[in-house]
């Protein structure tokens, strides 16, 4: 529904409260957006930052943004490409209507997966296939289930938590099922709102690691004080980083067993914690290290996500010259290499205000990298083939 330039719409801002930083032509309502066609008169950076504050007071997030479409010139016939600015003011909500199904479902599976990936590490199934065969033995893997949830779901929660304290739109974790030695994915969350402030974009990036990784640490801690397990039919061998290995060291427990026997399944738990946690922390992109590091240095941040991605590589090299470490090791780092090219092009969230940060979040910042580097081990885990 297109309206003229002086009718605003809907009840959105209009336009003549900022007829000195965009230049109004038309008006439009689309699916609940509201659309200001024109000219902007300043930098597009500055014209966000002048009007978030005029739109937010009225319910909605803006954005500019451009549309191509093609027209015939009147008199040659000619089809001529036409590009026209647009102010895409989208209703700002953090609220969740009505029950999250598609969470929910997800969330069931995924239960369903770790018990699955759980009951094999206890030994009560050998195989995926074999929880059909014995639905009953899966229930043997709940421990570790519901340390690897635990530890997922805390994480996204801190992202989630935070987003909701600071006004920004996001939705309830995603768990991601699939029938792998960990049962699992991960978790996601998708963040629908844009950042305000550089604060805003540290405090929800670092949530989640801390909140994730004292979870792990607690997991690890109550999983070395269970009994060790007979060695599973998996043929996979796991390294531990220096965190495990001193929380091992802080509670006189054994992380080795003698030929035939495994720590208990729940330290693997935390284990699968603390690696995730170290792959979030990588500074690109939209993962948790690249949101810290693009609140932390702004802008400078471009040139730390272009060298994360030579680093990953070069680790590679090292692993297969040096080292002569197996394939697998080999694999995992090229693989993160090109991941992270692929994030680093994407880029991280823009912060509207980009004010720097105070000095207790940088030091912060520097914590928290400095805990993911304790959860790092460069060959986590070897395929036994």
């Amino acid at each position: 529904m297109s309206m003229a330039d002086s009718d605003p719409p809907a009840d959105g801002p209009p336009a003549e409260a900022f007829a000195g930083l965009f230049r109004v032509t038309e008006t439009d309502v689309d699916g609940g957006q509201l659309r200001y066609y024109g000219e902007p008169l300043v930098d597009g950076r500055r014209l966000e930052r002048c009007l978030w504050p005029l739109f937010r007071d009225q319910g909605y997030e803006v954005r500019l943004t451009s549309e191509s479409n093609s027209e015939k010139d009147p008199f040659t016939g000619i089809e001529i490409d036409r590009t026209r600015h647009v102010l895409v003011a989208t209703p700002h909500s953090t609220g969740i209507d009505g029950i999250p199904w598609k969470n929910v479902v997800f969330a069931l599976l995924t239960i369903l997966s770790t018990l699955v990936a759980g009951a094999r590490w206890y030994g009560t199934i050998d195989t995926v296939g074999d929880a059909f065969l014995d639905p009953m033995a899966v229930l043997a893997g709940w421990p570790f289930a519901l340390a690897v949830l635990s530890i997922l779901g805390v994480h996204e929660l801190g992202h989630y938590a935070l987003s909701r304290y600071h006004g920004v739109d996001a939705s309830l974790p995603y768990f991601i099922p699939l029938p792998n030695v960990i049962g699992t994915m991960g978790a996601v969350i998708s963040m629908r709102g844009r950042m305000p402030s550089r604060k805003t974009l540290f405090d929800i990036g670092v949530a989640g690691p801390l909140a994730g990784l004292i979870v792990a640490c607690i997991v690890t801690l109550v999983g070395l004080g269970l009994p060790p397990v007979p060695t599973p039919a998996i043929p996979i061998e796991f390294n531990y980083p220096l965190l495990v290995q001193w929380l091992a060291d802080l509670t006189g427990q054994p992380i080795e067993y003698p030929a035939g026997m495994s720590v208990n399944p729940v330290v693997f738990a935390g284990w699968v914690g603390m690696f995730v946690t170290f792959l979030n922390l990588i500074p690109v992109g939209q993962l948790d290290g690249g949101h810290l590091v693009r609140a932390m240095v702004g802008e400078r941040q471009a040139t730390v996500g272009a060298l994360v991605p030579a680093a990953l590589f070069g680790l590679a090299a090292y692993l297969y010259y040096v080292q002569q470490a197996a394939f697998n090791a080999v694999f995992l780092w090229v693989f993160w290499g090109v991941f992270t090219m692929a994030f680093a092009y994407a880029g991280p969230a823009t912060p509207i205000y980009d004010d720097a940060l105070d000095t207790k979040r940088v030091l912060l910042g520097f914590v928290t990298f400095g805990l993911g580097i304790l959860c790092f081990t460069p060959v986590p885990f070897e395929l036994a083939l």
